[in-house]
């Protein structure tokens, strides 16, 4: 059934009716591509592509198109599909084989020959093709009896074979703005090839699209789809006219989506007072309500690399030496998002939330340097005893630099009496440990060590 087609009585709108909003809106040309600007400009690789259909030429090179989901690789692929003349062919990594391969580059080769005409192959995941299936695509490429435009979600270092990346352009796409969707969304209602007007949007529900897309086209585009159609549903309840003045509303998108909109705003009030919640929660020991509070910023889109930093600091001010290992989690944790992203990297934050939560608590570090700083700052310290100073250097030993030093690691118990610390500060305890966690041993064996430092 095409878009004209809907049966009588049918109160969906014709825009509803037909082809999936994300493909009615898919770009006609690079000048409506949403994002990716880094890549479109006057006379780069992916103008050239689109513009230059001359075989007399050199003729355009082939490009892999490497970016997250949504980012607009099948479509530019088939943007590029109706440029400059040429022949489109399209092959899936997940159905093709050797042979598939075989057959169109044959083709090509033979559209070239016979007819001077150019094809264009699109190869959708091309990280999940073997060797011997990219091999096969090597004559074809290095000819130029096809273009290869290849997409991939995976780094094409590590997943397409050296030969055929030294043979290609490789087009990193980067995931689209807040912005880049939001527009997008606003001309999807609008565009007569979208919802051509018939439905109007929200602010909030807006937003809300905009956030759970999470920067992928496609994804919102559906969401806006999936919304009209709620909206559209309620229109005779809410006393609107089916097919127009229907407005999408913020319970609209949240009930197509089956998703709660998280009030929360990463520039604001609840930026900082979830952060806030969550941090007092793991030192509170609730591990409830810090994992509830991970979950708002997770679902509201925050910065996963941001709640991380937010862990490792809450894991030395609050954590402390009571449990040293929630640090190294916290690190771990921090390290592991960078490198994984979400939604995965959630499972990570979790980990170590819990962690904190759990773990015995001591704010004694935090509290020692704390003391340690104001201390200095209110000018307390004095000279570096003469014994510690640095003796490694000509005319030191004259100045009495290192002498009367003790070498601990010469001394059976590894620790003998000396100063160590500047003369008004002698006997100044900065760091005064709990009795709790891994502290409660520490607080012995340090009372054992200051005993023998100051010769008591």
């Amino acid at each position: 059934m095409t878009a004209g087609d809907a049966p009588a009585g049918d109160r969906t709108p014709a825009v509803l009716a037909g082809s999936p909003l994300a493909v009615r809106m898919r770009p006609r040309s690079l000048d409506e591509v949403v994002g990716q600007q880094h890549l479109l400009q006057p006379g780069s690789p992916l103008r050239r592509l689109a513009a230059d259909g001359d075989l007399g030429r050199a003729g355009p090179a082939s490009v892999i198109l490497w970016g997250p989901p949504g980012t607009g690789k099948t479509t530019l692929a088939s943007v590029l599909a109706r440029s400059g003349g040429r022949k489109f062919a399209e092959l899936s990594a997940v159905t093709a084989g050797v042979k598939d391969v075989r057959r169109v580059v044959e083709a090509a080769r033979d559209d070239r020959d016979l007819y001077r005409r150019q094809t264009v192959l699109f190869l959708d995941e091309i990280h999940r093709f073997t060797k011997a299936q990219q091999d096969a695509l090597l004559p074809g490429v290095e000819n130029r009896w096809v273009v290869l435009v290849a997409a991939t979600t995976e780094n094409p270092n590590f997943s397409v074979v050296t030969p055929l990346l030294s043979r290609s352009l490789l087009l990193t796409l980067q995931p689209l703005t807040a912005a880049d969707v939001e527009g997008l969304l606003r001309k999807a209602v609008e565009d007569p090839r979208g919802l051509a007007g018939e439905v109007s949007v929200d602010d909030e529900a807006l937003a809300h699209l905009v956030r759970v897309a999470d920067g992928d086209a496609r994804r919102a585009l559906t969401a806006l789809e999936a919304a009209a159609g709620t909206a559209l549903d309620d229109a005779p309840a809410a006393g609107d006219v089916p097919g127009g003045g229907v407005r999408i509303t913020l319970a609209h998108a949240e009930r197509a989506l089956d998703r709660a909109a998280v009030r929360y705003d990463r520039a604001g009030d609840q930026h900082y007072d979830v952060a806030s919640a969550l941090i007092k929660s793991m030192r509170g020991s609730d591990v409830d309500a810090a994992l509830h509070y991970l979950a708002r910023m997770v679902e509201a889109g925050e910065d996963p690399r941001f709640i991380a930093r937010r862990i490792v600091i809450a894991a030395a001010e609050d954590v402390g030496m009571a449990d040293p290992s929630a640090l190294q989690t916290a690190v771990a944790a921090m390290h592991a998002v960078a490198q994984i992203g979400m939604p995965e990297a959630r499972i990570v934050l979790a980990q170590a939330v819990v962690h904190n939560a759990t773990a015995p608590k001591s704010n004694a570090a935090y509290a020692g340097i704390n003391a340690a700083i104001a201390d200095v700052r209110a000018g307390l310290g004095g000279s570096v005893p003469a014994h510690l100073r640095d003796a490694h250097y000509a005319g030191a030993g004259k100045l009495g630099h290192g002498k009367g030093y003790v070498y601990t690691h010469d001394v059976p118990a590894g620790v003998a009496e000396q100063q160590y610390a500047p003369d008004e500060l002698v006997g100044k305890d900065y760091y005064v440990p709990t009795d709790r966690g891994f502290e409660n041993q520490l607080r012995e064996r340090l009372a054992r060590l200051r005993r023998v430092l100051r010769g008591r």
